[in-house]
């Protein structure tokens, strides 16, 4: 079994998604590519510290471990 093109999709993906958190992270407007709402970044940290980058309508939803 070949796993070098699901592998290169999901190193994509994340390089995708690192690039975003930089984005949000140094001030910059990003919109949801679904609903073209802006995206919220937060890093409000609780119990089982998660953050997370969200749109208002949840098309997007990237959940953050945080050390």
């Amino acid at each position: 079994m070949d796993f070098s093109q699901l592998n290169k999709q999901r190193a994509a993906s994340f390089n995708k998604q690192k690039q975003l958190l930089k984005k949000l992270s140094a001030g910059q407007t990003i919109c949801c590519e679904q609903c073209q709402k802006p995206l919220k970044l937060n890093l409000a940290v609780d119990a089982a510290q998660k953050g997370h980058v969200c749109c208002d309508k949840g098309c997007t939803y990237i959940e953050l471990e945080i050390a």
